[in-house]
């Protein structure tokens, strides 16, 4: 029976085989498997793999040097993980081996619930796709491609994690999330939707004059550090509070969030709020459980 190759990229860039981990050896054989990783089973040329270990200071040597990286994952791992195709590499990797793919699976499947008013079952998929983050994306790679690439990543994550805190406040855990706001808008100060979200879970816990001072704060440091004003959704929040418009509140049979807020998950690969300020990253974790067993649960 072959043994299980497994791998993260959410976190520092790992690889295992059933429960031994595998050497990866240097930082830039580690950049080099990260790339292919990140192709998310699509070819990687090899300019590309060249880009993703020196970015601008490649050597002369670099095309071969990058032959020899791959040669040597290959060893170290299974040959048949990582086909040449034209002039690059694919990383044939099982959908559940992947962190970054089980991510992707669990959101999909917290947007199809959603849609259908399944907001607990997608509270439960976002919780454990937020679970697979051991710390920064792709610890340890260092370079230009690499921060681009945990730029992305941590709007996929930010994405989420929105999109958790709405149906949580929607199940009615507004204590719980408005300290979890908190926190959040003192990592991104300049994050409008973090403080909109975080003004309705006080508003809706009964703290009607700390939603309002949440508000103040945002106004004075948006004229402070940037000379503008909140925009129109964070406004229509505090005039709203102010009146304590009832619409605000949660009702029997509704989702309160369809009403009072944007979508949860208006954040993609390409777009990020306005005024966002750098990612605070979470504590890097242990080692992450196996990912088969989250895979098998995702099942239709």
């Amino acid at each position: 029976m072959r043994d299980r190759v497994r791998f993260t990229v959410l976190g520092p860039v790992r690889a295992w085989r059933d429960t031994a981990e595998v050497p990866l050896g240097p930082p830039q054989q580690r950049a080099v498997l990260a790339a292919l990783l990140l192709g998310e089973g699509a070819q990687v040329p090899v300019h590309q793999l060249v880009d993703a270990v020196w970015g601008a200071n490649a050597p002369g040597s670099a095309v071969g040097s990058v032959r020899t990286y791959v040669h040597r994952l290959r060893r170290l791992l299974e040959a048949r993980l990582i086909r040449s195709v034209g002039d690059g590499y694919l990383a044939e990797v099982d959908e559940d081996a992947l962190d970054l793919a089980v991510f992707r699976k669990l959101v999909a499947r917290a947007e199809r619930a959603r849609a259908r008013g399944g907001t607990e079952e997608a509270s439960a998929a976002l919780h454990d796709a937020l679970a697979l983050w051991q710390g920064t994306a792709l610890a340890g790679i260092r370079g230009a491609y690499a921060e681009a690439q945990r730029t992305r990543l941590t709007k996929l994550r930010l994405s989420a994690l929105e999109a958790r805190l709405a149906a949580g406040l929607e199940l009615g855990a507004h204590a719980e999330a408005a300290a979890e706001l908190a926190d959040l808008v003192a990592a991104h100060p300049f994050d409008e939707r973090f403080r909109e979200m975080q003004m309705l879970a006080l508003y809706r816990s009964g703290r009607q004059a700390a939603a309002l001072a949440t508000y103040g704060e945002a106004r004075r440091l948006l004229a402070e550090e940037l000379g503008v004003d909140p925009g129109p959704a964070l406004r229509a929040m505090h005039e709203r509070i102010l009146r304590a418009d009832d619409g605000l509140l949660p009702r029997a049979g509704e989702g309160p969030l369809a009403r009072t807020a944007r979508g949860p998950l208006a954040r993609t690969d390409e777009g990020t709020p306005v005024r966002s300020a750098p990612e605070h990253e979470p504590t890097a974790g242990t080692e992450p459980e196996p990912l088969a067993g989250r895979a098998e649960a995702l099942a239709p």
